[in-house]
């Protein structure tokens, strides 16, 4: 068995522990304290966020999308990969090693992706993106900590709150879609997304590409204009 090797370590801003990059052989690992956030290895359920949000919003023009969390680029490769040459893509990361990472250790990993001309990074926390956006999407995809009962940061619990899901329906145009990954499944969160105003539908996706492994869950909520039927989105 190849040990794993430290690669790096960075602070999480806010003082919300530190992140440790790892790798062992071909396969890399972002853990937060004993918790492994993501493993290059396992992408098939962050692929999905993207291609399931960008299939609600197939055949718009100049589709704008914005990706919360850089991560390893799964979810941003497939969305590059499923939108057309008129689309732009903002992604929002946290923190400022998780994109040195993805340029350096990682670099074979992102492949030619941070070279799209569709895309921009911003160093931010994506809800100031969400909040500073109004009326800017189409999509917002949000693979933010482990979903919303899975926080590993506190803070990260504002996108997920009612005042958190009415800021992003703002950001988004009309019949916008908001796409959430989850470790887990959240009723409480699918009657949230209801009350701020979303027609919602759940996905379940395999950890693996090729299928197997842990059971995800994708909430995909379309910006609703006009009052739901009872019962519409159930």
């Amino acid at each position: 068995m190849i040990p794993w090797t430290l690669l790096d370590t960075a602070p999480v801003p806010g003082g919300a522990g530190e992140l440790r990059l790892k790798r062992r052989g071909a396969e890399f690992s972002i853990m937060l304290g004993n918790n492994e956030l993501m493993n290059s290895r396992l992408s098939g359920s962050e692929e999905a966020l993207a291609t399931l949000a960008c299939a609600k919003i197939a055949g718009r023009a100049q589709p704008r999308a914005l990706i919360g969390g850089l991560g390893m680029g799964f979810t941003l490769r497939a969305a590059l990969g499923a939108l057309g040459p008129q689309a732009r893509i903002t992604v929002a990361e946290l923190v400022p090693a998780v994109v040195a990472w993805a340029r350096g250790p990682m670099a074979e990993v992102f492949g030619d992706s941070l070279a799209d001309p569709r895309l921009d990074i911003e160093v931010e926390d994506v809800g100031q993106t969400i909040r500073s956006g109004r009326g800017a999407y189409d999509a917002i995809l949000l693979d933010v900590d482990n979903g919303p009962e899975g926080l590993t940061r506190d803070s990260n619990g504002g996108l997920y709150g009612e005042e958190g899901l009415r800021a992003a329906r703002a950001a988004l145009r009309p019949a916008g879609v908001l796409a959430v990954w989850s470790c887990a499944p959240d009723r409480a969160f699918s009657a949230r997304l209801r009350k701020a105003g979303f027609r919602v539908e759940e996905a379940k996706a395999r950890a693996h590409r090729g299928g197997g492994g842990a059971r995800h869950v994708i909430w995909l909520a379309t910006r609703v204009d006009s009052p739901l039927r009872p019962g519409a989105d159930r």
